[in-house]
């Protein structure tokens, strides 16, 4: 059998991991279906308690996605018109478009050329602009634990410690990830995740999470996920949004839980065996302790030599995907923002820019086998 007649690998895949729970799942959702409570059922309370215990923070809440996470989390901050939100220029759309949802600023940042993550000399340099031009005030970070590698999170609350600032932790795709020992949900003053179905926990649709240790943070969060609710449901204490998570995705969830761990170590594996095999030929990612690895992304030399990747891969039935084809600065959406902030006084953002034209990642799931972690490297090395 040759290499190009193997069924091919799947970039992410669900299907081996529902074998796994197929039934629980069943039973689950049956007992929802026969109780009908669709909304804010049971099982919504049950996972945020178990979503904090495996975090090991103090309160979750569940939200209806991980951009409402974001969302939910700054509206608790009054961040809005007149305000400045500092957030890395390479990372996914959803922590840009919420700033300026709110009507704040969104300031990007540069990333470092080895993490991925946020820049720290580059992101002080520019709330320094900020605060020397005076038409905005420093209002919050978001930092991206971008590919499941945690962010350098204590610098950054320190960071915003000494400005005034909110530090909100954007992991979306790095649940179960760990620094220092101490897993993501305790860092800065909120945690938002997101469980789309191909994150490090996923659900079978939309769904999201806030993680803190502030009680009161955790209990206006509830309040904003449901309309402003006061104490009866009738009773608005504030303006709030329709953010909260189904029931149905909670008890899938729920079910999901408990695989989680022993998938981390299976991503680890996956990912340490991927960097033996590359390691020389392309740029390969940290193999830090507590990386949740919700991505594998490595870099070529040039976006020909990226192209000739994808295209030796696709022939031999490895899946590959560009994360991000397009830095958040040089998006029309959000250009404008780019422009009308301290563009002038720092407008270049050369890393981000860099990594748009040489990231390729690679297939990243726990049920990866052996023997298809090898074809993955010997068609990425076949073709550098």
């Amino acid at each position: 059998m040759t290499m190009t007649s193997l069924p091919p690998i799947a970039l992410f895949d669900m299907k081996a991991q529902q074998a796994l729970i197929r039934a629980e799942l069943d039973q689950r959702l049956a007992a929802v279906l026969d109780g009908g409570r669709f909304i804010n059922g049971p099982e919504v309370a049950e996972l945020e308690q178990k979503l904090a215990g495996f975090a090991g923070c103090a309160h979750a809440v569940g939200v209806s996605s991980g951009t409402d996470a974001l969302q939910i989390a700054m509206m608790g901050e009054g961040i809005g018109r007149g305000d400045a939100v500092f957030l890395p220029a390479f990372t996914y759309t959803a922590t840009a478009e919420v700033p300026l949802v709110l009507g704040a600023t969104p300031i990007f940042v540069d990333v470092d050329p080895v993490t991925f993550n946020i820049d720290l000399a580059d992101l002080k340099r520019r709330i320094a602009l900020v605060e020397a031009e005076g038409r905005l005030r420093p209002a919050a970070v978001v930092g991206v634990d971008l590919f499941g590698l945690p962010a350098e999170w204590p610098a950054i609350e320190v960071l915003c410690a000494e400005k005034g600032m909110f530090a909100l932790d954007d992991a979306a795709q790095a649940f179960g990830a760990a620094l220092g020992g101490k897993r993501l949900g305790r860092f800065g003053h909120a945690t938002a995740l997101s469980f789309y179905p191909t994150k490090t926990l996923g659900c079978y649709g939309d769904g999201g999470a806030l993680l803190t240790e502030d009680a009161d943070r955790a209990e206006l969060w509830r309040s904003l996920r449901t309309h402003g609710e006061g104490r009866t449901r009738y009773e608005v204490e504030r303006t709030g949004m329709n953010g909260r998570l189904d029931t149905i995705q909670a008890t899938i969830l729920l079910a999901k839980l408990p695989l989680l761990e022993g998938e981390l170590a299976a991503r680890t594996r996956t990912a340490l065996a991927y960097n033996a095999g590359l390691a020389g030929k392309v740029q390969v990612p940290p193999a830090v302790a507590g990386h949740a690895w919700g991505l594998y992304s490595i870099l070529l030399a040039d976006a020909p030599a990226r192209a000739r990747v994808q295209e030796a891969c696709k022939a031999a039935g490895v899946p590959t995907a560009i994360y991000y084809p397009k830095s958040l600065h040089r998006q029309p959406a959000y250009a404008a923002a780019h422009a009308g902030g301290i563009a002038a006084g720092a407008p270049e953002l050369p890393v981000a820019e860099d990594l748009c034209q040489r990231i390729l990642s690679l297939p990243m799931h726990p049920y990866l086998s052996e023997a298809e972690v090898a074809r993955v490297v010997a068609a990425v090395a076949a073709a550098v």
